[in-house]
This record gives structure tokens, C-alpha cells and sequence, in this order.
């Protein structure tokens, strides 16, 4: 982020402030100074500025600097509370300080247009690394258009000339100033502002600053690697080179989860648990289903759909299934029993493995949605009739790839199932009946190439155990029970007076990518936050600190 400390291009510096109307960024406002404990500390951070760290004028006792023009500025400003962030001031009244500068300023300047100066740009030292210059670009253009200035006039330090020349600014006339304190009066149209803000905000910005945080359940960050072998040219599904490739993938899978077979379908979850719920429906038996959230209760549709016969245990969402429940049910003899490892929806994790060993005494087909567990925690699918994966979340590749496990062979259907959906054909044609993709098969064996499975295990429940002890020190409920919160995903519960929207808004906004849009989500007004992708423990101190700007 460029040096901000300099009387400089008010442009790189305020927001919404046209008619005293405040502009919310994550947890700042961004206004019109208009209140005595903002032109207080408007002093102060004048004095700090201007008298401590760049010597232009005498110390005081009072760590007070008024600027001379204080009477004819107008202050926009960023605040957070009650505490200045930041500060421009804009000016339209002659002389300008450039005229007392600058003999003649006029002979240098277009005629006919309204002109304004930029002065005093400030912010505090704290939030120069932060993203404070956005908005605050952003409510200086707004302030200038509703005054209806169309040049403005800086005196930018010779130490950043290139920056002001990128952001638009033109060179006029001699430097001013004294040995050590060197200006350039620069202008700027405000026409060409327009592109100025267009560019810094959405270009300039973004390249500057890092990437927004992912702290989504999917799609996940990938590795260089994974992004490189996703830009391979693609090459045919009936190649030698793709069979061989498709089947390493194949292997780790198999690998990583003591499953037999596995089949990889283009396109998501949903998809993979349609191809289980098409198989089921072959056998025409009655099954159980457990939910207990979101995921547990698509379960059930899936079922619905393809016409299974089917009871149910159920648990309140955040809550883990009651073993005791279950067992009462398959007391009934229940051919198969399909339940969800990890609810994605509550970060849940449910005890696969007492789920597996109460089936297999009593001879119960066991189905498993491992979507969110598969990469996040251990999961073992020896044994297991049926279970669903997908390429991205835990795996760390892209989504697009389906991937249904499997510990038995499979026969066609005989025409009885949709082609698509047909595991018999995959398994027929050793995976590949129809068209696939080389650069998502590419991406997948990339990612598996380079994982060590321990350690990423490890760290996963190390960096939920934080992240969730440390919301619940800041006043925040997860959803889910504390002593099955699952790896990976820890989901809050706002309150009611909170728009979880809104919030998640202003975190993208501060450079975080949270999960809040999904229907159940949204009609429960909860968070979540996904640590998949492997954010630094850095990352969720920021997000720590913006949620709580945001929502406390």
C-alpha cells in the first residue's frame, strides 16, 4: 500500500461524504467531519502527521496542529466508533496554499473548469496496511461531484511522484517547497477521475493487496500446482496418457480411504449421491436414514426421489445422532442405513465409526455421504456398501468431479437406471464410459500427489479448535455441540438483530469469503467459516477482528 501520510491525492483517500451521509466499509464509516470529537482528533492526527513524522511545522505541548484553511475545509473522514481512521481535506475556496506557492497558479491551469485542492491526507498508523483507501477513494470522488468540482490541484512529495502519475495526476510547474520537504504541483481532472477510481479501486487495489481470505467450504484455495494442472491443454479422454492418469487418481482415493473401487462422475455432490440413491433403488428394500442438519435431510430427498422405502432417525441440527435411537430402529431389520460423516451444514461430525460397527453386527448395507469428512478428517470406507466425495472441499482441488466409493462389484442395471447415473457402465469401461475432463482429472491427481494425510488432518482440527474457541471468547454461539464440533467447518448463530447477509457483505468487503447465502443459512441467519482451504492462523486473527467490527 502506498505511503498515505502526505498532503497527496485526496483521491486515494475518502468516502461518501457529499451531504453528510455515512458510507459503511467492514465496521467504518466514511463522512463529512461534523462533530467536535471528530475535529479533535482531526488535530491530533494533524499534529502526528505533519509535525512528528514529517517535520513541515513547530511542536507544541498540546500535540495539537489546526491547519490554517481549518475554517474552509471540509474533512472526510473514516471512523471506526468513536476513533479517527483517516482524513482528507478538500478546499474550493482561492487563494489556494498552491497560490501562495505558485505565482500565477492560473497561467498553468485548463480555463473553465471549477477547482478544488486536496490537502492534508492522513491515517493513522494502525490501518495503513489495511483497506481503508477504498472507501475513502471512493467518498472523495462522491463529495466532489455533489460540489460539482471538475479539477483538483495537490502539491504531491517528490518520494511519490510515480504513484501520483498512476493515479491520474498531471505535473505542472516548478517544485515548490524547501530542501528535504520537496512538492510537485500535480492536477487531476476529475473527468478522468472516473477512470482513476475505476482503476485504483478495482485494479490497482486488488493488486496491491492480498487475495480475499477463502474461507469457504468450497470451492477451496489450490495450490499452484493444482491451478497449473487445471491450465493443461486437455487432451482426450480415450488417451493412453488420460487412462493412466485417471487411474492414479483412482489409486489415491482408494489409497487415502481403504475403499475397493471408486468412480469418478463429472459433477458435484448432489450428483454422486443421486448415483447412490439410483443403485439403492435396484434392490427395492426398506433402509434408514439419519439427519441431523441440512445434508442429513437432502439424504432423505434423494431417497424420496427414486422411490425408497425408508425410515428415519433424526436429531436437532448442531446436535450428533442418538447411537441409542439407532439402535432401536435397526432393531427393525433395515436392509441399508445412509447417514452423512460430516453435516456440512452445522460442522457436526457424526461417529462413523460406531455407525459402521453397529451395521456390520447386524448385517445392515452401510452408505456414507463423506462429501465434507473426505480430506478433512480420517475416513475409512473399508466395509462401507456406498460412499460420496467430491474433488474439491478436503481434497483441495476444483469442484467437478463426483466421486462415488464403492466395496462391491457392480453390473448394469439392464436399462433400468438413466445412462448417467448407471455405475454399472463405469465400472464396465473401467471408470470412463463418457466424455470426462482431463484438466479436472489433472487438477485432482496433483492435489492427492502432493498430500500427506496426517498432518493435513492435524492441522485441520488444530485450526478449527482455535477458530471456534476464540469466537466463543468473542461472544459468539456455534452451532455445533461442543464435544462433537467437526474438523473443518465451524458455523455461529447471529442474533436476531443481526442480518448474517449484511455481515457477510462487510467482510468481503475487509477481504474475507465466508459461507451465508445458502438457503439454510439464510433462514437460520448463520455464519459459516470453512478452514479447508488452510488459512494461516494470521488470516483468522483478521477475521476475528472485522467480524467483530462488523457484528459486535
Amino acid at each position: 500500500m502506498p505511503d498515505l501520510d502526505h498532503p497527496a491525492p485526496a483521491c486515494v483517500a475518502a468516502s461518501d461524504a457529499s451531504a453528510g451521509a455515512a458510507v459503511r466499509s467492514p465496521g467504518v464509516r466514511v463522512k463529512v467531519a461534523s462533530e467536535a470529537w471528530e475535529f479533535d482528533q482531526i488535530h491530533r492526527l494533524n499534529y502526528r502527521t505533519f509535525v512528528e513524522e514529517i517535520p513541515q511545522h513547530q511542536g507544541n505541548a498540546d500535540g495539537v496542529l489546526v491547519d490554517r484553511f481549518d475554517r474552509e475545509n471540509t474533512y472526510i473522514i473514516a471512523v471506526d466508533g468513536r476513533r479517527l481512521l483517516g482524513m482528507i481535506a478538500v478546499r474550493g475556496t482561492r487563494p489556494f496554499s498552491l497560490d501562495a506557492k505558485l505565482p500565477d497558479l492560473d497561467a498553468y491551469l485548463p480555463p473553465a473548469h471549477r477547482v478544488c485542492e486536496f490537502r492534508l491526507l492522513a491515517v493513522d498508523p494502525s490501518h495503513r496496511a489495511g483497506r481503508l483507501l477504498q472507501p475513502l477513494i471512493e467518498g472523495l470522488w462522491r463529495h466532489c461531484e455533489a460540489c460539482g468540482y471538475d479539477l483538483a490541484l495537490i502539491s504531491g512529495t517528490t518520494r511519490q511522484a510515480k504513484l501520483y502519475a498512476h493515479l491520474g495526476f498531471v505535473p505542472f510547474g516548478p517544485r515548490v517547497g524547501t530542501p528535504g520537504a520537496e512538492y510537485q504541483p500535480m492536477m487531476l481532472t476529475l473527468a478522468a477521475a472516473q477512470t482513476v477510481v475505476r482503476n485504483v479501486v478495482r485494479g490497482s487495489i486488488a493488486s496491491q493487496n492480498p487475495a480475499p481470505v477463502n474461507l469457504l467450504p468450497g470451492p477451496v484455495t489450490v495450490t499452484p500446482a493444482v491451478q497449473t494442472a487445471l491450465n493443461e491443454a486437455p487432451a482426450s479422454h480415450r488417451s493412453p496418457a488420460f487412462a493412466a492418469h485417471f487411474a492414479a487418481v483412482q489409486g489415491h482415493l482408494r489409497a487415502l480411504t481403504g475403499s475397493s473401487h471408486v468412480q469418478l462422475l463429472l459433477g458435484s455432490g448432489t450428483l454422486a449421491n443421486d448415483a447412490v440413491a439410483a443403485q439403492l433403488s435396484l434392490c427395492d428394500q426398506r433402509g434408514l436414514i439419519l439427519s441431523n442438519g441440512e445434508f442429513g435431510e437432502r439424504l432423505a430427498d434423494h431417497a424420496r426421489r427414486f422411490g425408497l422405502r425408508f425410515a428415519t432417525v433424526e436429531a436437532p441440527w448442531g446436535r450428533p445422532i442418538d447411537l441409542d435411537l439407532v439402535g432401536r430402529a435397526l432393531q427393525e431389520r433395515p436392509s441399508w442405513m445412509w447417514f452423512v460423516h460430516l453435516e456440512t451444514s452445522s460442522g457436526v461430525v457424526n461417529d462413523a465409526t460406531a455407525l459402521q460397527a453397529m451395521c456390520a453386527g447386524r448385517g445392515v448395507d452401510v452408505c456414507v455421504d463423506a462429501i465434507s469428512a473426505l480430506g478433512n478428517v480420517p475416513v475409512d470406507l473399508r466395509g462401507v456398501r456406498f460412499a460420496t466425495g467430491v474433488s474439491g472441499k478436503g481434497l483441495g482441488a476444483f469442484p467437478g468431479i463426483a466421486l462415488v466409493f464403492h466395496n462391491r462389484p457392480i453390473a448394469e442395471s439392464g436399462g433400468r437406471l438413466p445412462r448417467y447415473l448407471d455405475l454399472g457402465l463405469y465400472a464396465r469401461d473401467r471408470g470412463v464410459p463418457f466424455t470426462h475432463s482431463s484438466n479436472l482429472v489433472a487438477a485432482l491427481e496433483a492435489s492427492l500427489d502432493r498430500q500427506d494425510w496426517e498432518p493435513r488432518f492435524a492441522a485441520v482440527a488444530a485450526q478449527t479448535r482455535w477458530l471456534r474457541d476464540r469466537l466463543e471468547r468473542r461472544g459468539f454461539r456455534a452451532v455445533a455441540a461442543p464435544d462433537h464440533q467437526g474438523p473443518g467447518i465451524v458455523t455461529i448463530a447471529l442474533q436476531p438483530s443481526t442480518n448474517s447477509i449484511e455481515i457477510a457483505d462487510l467482510l468481503e468487503a475487509d477481504g474475507f469469503a465466508v459461507s451465508a447465502r445458502s438457503r439454510y443459512l439464510v433462514d437460520r441467519n448463520w455464519l459459516q467459516f470453512s478452514v479447508m482451504g488452510s488459512p494461516s492462523r494470521d488470516d483468522l486473527r483478521g477475521l476475528l477482528d472485522a467480524l467483530c467490527r462488523a457484528a459486535c
